[in-house]
C-alpha cells in the first residue's frame, strides 16, 4: 500500500502486478497484461478507450482496479503514472533470440537488478522480524521448494544449519510431507513458491501449520494459496521470460529475502552463531587438509 492507503506504491506497482497476475480472472488478467505491457499507455489513457484496447468492459476495469487495492480507475491511472515517471524501469526488457550476449548481459542484470530493488521496497522490517523471532525460537526449520525454489529452500536449509540451527530442506513432496507431520508447537516451516501456488509446497505447509508449526511463505504472489495459508508472508519480485525459464530474476529476489532473514536470526543469536561458524570453517578446513592431493600421495 501507499501511504494514504489507496493502492500500490508506485515503484513497485507493475511487479506486484505481475506477482498477483495467476490469481485474478481472466478477464482482470486482460487488463492487467496491458498495465504490464505499456503502463504509461494506460496510464494516459481514459476507462472508455482502456475498455476498448483490452477488449473487457468498463465495469471490469474498475473491478481489476479495486483487487489491485486501488478505489477505482482514477487512482490506478495516478499510480501508473507515476510509475512512469521511472521510464528506465518500465522499457521491454525481454531477451530475444537475435541478442548480442552483450545486450544479453545488460538485459539480465537490469532484470536481477530491478528484481532487487521491487523486493526491498515490499519487504518492511516488521515483517521480517516476526519470521526472524519465529526462527530464533523454534526447535526445527524445515523449508519446501520445487526447482529453482528448491534450490533456495536449500540455501535456507544450509545457512541455518552453519549457525547451529536445525534445519531441513524437501525438494520431494513426500519426504515434505513425512517431517510437517512431525513438526511440533514452535517449529517453523517455510514454504518457497514464486507463483504460489505449486501443490507440492502447499500441501506440506498446510500439514505442518495443521500439527502446530508456525508458516512462512516467500512468494511473488500476495495473493496466492501458499499465502493465504501462510501465518507470515514476505514477497519477493522478479518475473519469467521465455530465455529465463527457471526464474533467474525471481530466484535472485528469494535468495535476497533469504539473506536477510539469515542475518537477522544471526544477530539475534550472535554469540551462538559465531561459534558455530568458527566450528564449521574449523572442520571444514581440517577435513580440506586431510584430504589435499599432495596428504594422499605415498
Amino acid at each position: 500500500m501507499d501511504d494514504s492507503g489507496n493502492g500500490l506504491r508506485a515503484d513497485t506497482l507493475v511487479a506486484t502486478v505481475r506477482g498477483v497476475l495467476p490469481s485474478l480472472t481472466p478477464a482482470a488478467q486482460t487488463v492487467a497484461r496491458l498495465i504490464l505491457e505499456d503502463p504509461a499507455t494506460v496510464a494516459r489513457s481514459t476507462i472508455t478507450e482502456l475498455s476498448a484496447a483490452s477488449g473487457t468492459s468498463e465495469a471490469t476495469i474498475v473491478r481489476t482496479a479495486r483487487l489491485l487495492g486501488f478505489a477505482g480507475y482514477p487512482q490506478l491511472r495516478l499510480a501508473l503514472a507515476a510509475a512512469a515517471a521511472q521510464p528506465d524501469r518500465l522499457v521491454p526488457g525481454d531477451l530475444a533470440p537475435d541478442d548480442p550476449l552483450s545486450e544479453v548481459i545488460q538485459k539480465v542484470a537490469r532484470a536481477e537488478s530491478e528484481a532487487i530493488n521491487d523486493t526491498v521496497a515490499q519487504l518492511t522490517s516488521e515483517r521480517l522480524g516476526l519470521v526472524v523471532d519465529a526462527i530464533v525460537g523454534a526447535r526445527r526449520i524445515d523449508a519446501y521448494g520445487v526447482g529453482a525454489s528448491g534450490l533456495v529452500a536449500e540455501d535456507v536449509a544450509q545457512k541455518l544449519l552453519r549457525i547451529g540451527l536445525s534445519s531441513h530442506a524437501f525438494q520431494d513432496a513426500h519426504l515434505a510431507l513425512t517431517s510437517a507431520v512431525l513438526l511440533k508447537e514452535g517449529d517453523v516451516a517455510i514454504g518457497i513458491s514464486t507463483s504460489g501456488q505449486t501443490p507440492d509446497v502447499i500441501e506440506p505447509l498446510s500439514r505442518a501449520k495443521e500439527a502446530g508449526a508456525t508458516t512462512v511463505a516467500i512468494t511473488n504472489n500476495p495473493r496466492s494459496s501458499i499465502a493465504e495459508l501462510a501465518e507470515h508472508v514476505l514477497i519477493s519480485a522478479g518475473r519469467e521470460t521465455e530465455f529465463r525459464p527457471g526464474a533467474l530474476a525471481s530466484r535472485i529476489s528469494q535468495l535476497l529475502v533469504v539473506d536477510c532473514v539469515f542475518v537477522g536470526v544471526a544477530q539475534r543469536t550472535y554469540d551462538s552463531s559465531q561459534e558455530a561458524l568458527a566450528s564449521t570453517r574449523r572442520a571444514v578446513k581440517e577435513f580440506t587438509r586431510r584430504a589435499s592431493p599432495a596428504r594422499r600421495l605415498p
